[in-house]
């Protein structure tokens, strides 16, 4: 990795933007890369705009090396105010934005929060479970799936 991304990298880090779960969440997305161990949830709110339902705030929590992390940090930042179908529709490289092109060993970070995104937004997106009881972690809920979470594991192939 070359210093002009790591130094971006870090900079994202420095003030990750978006950390955290999120209460009441229309939505959520949970990803898992059994290869590297990384593991990523997004939860997504929508509110009503100019007759369109669009994505009002995005949340996560990562298991996740650091370019992970600011890939999602940046992500829920870029999709906020777009609809479920333009976030969609945007590219893995899209979704790193301000840090730029990643090399190709970090590619799948991104295409862990792709995957988280795609989870939260597909239109076969169940309802949300109702929240963890206290004392719960994420570690604990990627362990024992609630009703209504739905785990993707990324397909070797899209590494």
């Amino acid at each position: 990795m070359n210093d002009d991304l790591h130094q971006r990298i870090q900079q994202a880090l420095a003030n990750p933007q978006n950390m955290g779960e999120m209460a009441g969440a229309d939505s959520v997305g949970t990803v898992g890369n059994a290869d590297c161990g990384e593991m990523l949830r997004l939860w997504v709110k929508f509110k009503e705009e100019n007759g369109k339902k669009v994505i009002d705030r995005a949340t996560f929590q990562s298991f996740g090396c650091e370019t992970a992390i600011a890939v999602a940090s940046l992500a829920t930042e870029l999709i906020r105010g777009k609809t479920a179908e333009e976030a969609l529709a945007l590219k893995t490289e899209e979704l790193a934005g301000e840090l730029g092109p990643l090399p190709p060993m970090k590619i799948h970070c991104a295409q862990l929060v792709e995957g988280a995104l795609r989870s939260a937004l597909s239109p076969d997106q169940k309802p949300i479970a109702p929240p963890p009881t206290a004392g719960s972690t994420l570690l604990d809920s990627f362990s024992k799936p609630k009703e209504g979470v739905k785990l993707t594991f990324l397909d070797e192939e899209k590494k």
